[in-house]
């Protein structure tokens, strides 16, 4: 009995020596730590991690390579689109793992673990902050009231104040950045279920790309959350060996796909300015009237102020008009959108338009196409 009480106490005392430790290097990392070197080991953990994984796992047909694995892995993880093999032949669990790369290293994502970084640092300094004040008021009381001879109501105010964080304009900060996180949470969390349930409510209706999965051997599943993330990310992977060209005939499909590429990429901006002024409306207001009006202050590079906003979205709108203009007037009639009607044909040019500019997806081969529409694409990269 004592063997094991004395065997308890030395696993409670190892947990508190691990987690004190664990603290402390939390701390280090968050107050001396560079943004730089944050972002590369985070990426190079994961991608080496994926690759991992990826190997660990079994492959659906033909023996993959170490090399192939590794740069598969990487460009997931930076959302690259870059492959050395073709993506029919790995099994639906690497699939699953290519997945997980993509939604951890998409631009959303990262900038939610960059403001979580910025919020913890703030967190920190405030505490630093509340802890020194204690320290003065518990050691100094009478004298701190003489030394400045404060009235009773003053000094009872003003302890009040520094007791209650909440009036000050850095623990404000905190808190909007705090909720600002939940936002961002939330944006990222509905667009990808409802971007999922559309895809595969629109895979069950479709018999003909229902079949198309089921001759490829993927699961629908797979395929809709696969799709959906890749496109939110902007990263381009699809899990077929023909990209999105046994898609090109489903509009329904294309039309799924064109807001999540806009919505995760340089739509953000707009959206999360927007989100925060409709929830502003109903629930916490002070919160969100600092974030629309202090958005410098934040320190989240993808919050912009309203100004800077409207640019954004004029200029997005305005050169894929241009893209599409361009693209009708000079590859309107090529190969690549051969056999699709008007309607068709105009959803993909706009799909295709808005892919050159931010995943990289494609409904055509790109190499029938005009000189001047490479041209283009490569402008507009």
């Amino acid at each position: 009995m004592n063997i094991l009480s004395t065997s308890c106490q030395k696993l409670v005392c190892l947990s508190k020596s691990i987690y004190i430790s664990a603290a402390c290097l939390y701390r280090f990392i968050l107050l001396r730590s560079n943004p730089l070197c944050v972002q590369i080991v985070y990426f190079i953990s994961i991608s080496t991690l994926g690759f991992g994984f990826l190997k660990a796992l079994k492959p659906l047909g033909q023996t993959q390579k170490n090399l192939d694995l590794f740069f598969t892995s990487v460009s997931s993880t930076t959302v690259s689109s870059m492959v050395t093999v073709e993506m029919g032949i790995f099994s639906n669990t690497q699939l699953i793992i290519i997945t997980i790369l993509m939604f951890i290293g998409g631009e959303v994502f990262t900038s939610l673990v960059g403001l979580f970084f910025i919020r913890s640092r703030l967190k920190i300094d405030l505490d630093k902050i509340a802890s020194s004040h204690a320290r003065l008021a518990s050691r100094n009381p009478f004298i701190i009231v003489d030394r400045f001879h404060l009235e009773d109501e003053m000094v009872t105010n003003e302890v009040h104040k520094h007791e209650s964080l909440s009036t000050t304009n850095e623990n404000l900060r905190y808190l909007s950045m705090k909720y600002l996180g939940y936002v961002v949470i939330g944006y990222i969390l509905f667009l990808h279920v409802i971007g999922v349930i559309g895809v595969s409510l629109y895979l069950t209706i479709i018999p003909s790309t229902k079949q198309l999965l089921k001759n490829k051997g993927l699961k629908m599943l797979t395929f809709s959350v696969f799709t959906i993330v890749s496109s939110f990310s902007s990263c381009g992977f699809v899990p077929t060996n023909e990209n999105m060209i046994d898609f090109r005939k489903n509009s329904g499909l294309l039309l799924m796909l064109i807001p999540q590429l806009l919505l995760g990429n340089t739509f953000y901006p707009p959206c999360l300015r927007l989100c925060i002024c409709g929830l502003g409306k109903f629930y916490k207001k002070r919160e969100c009237r600092y974030l629309l009006k202090h958005s410098e202050k934040v320190g989240y590079k993808h919050l912009l102020q309203r100004k800077h906003t409207i640019f954004l979205v004029a200029t997005n709108c305005g050169l894929i008009v241009v893209q599409v203009t361009l693209f009708c007037v000079m590859d309107w009639n090529s190969k690549g959108l051969k056999g699709l009607n008007f309607y068709q044909k105009l959803i993909g040019v706009l799909f295709q338009s808005v892919n050159s500019r931010h995943a990289g997806t494609s409904i055509v081969d790109i190499s029938i196409l005009s000189q001047a529409i490479l041209v283009l694409f490569v402008v507009m990269m």
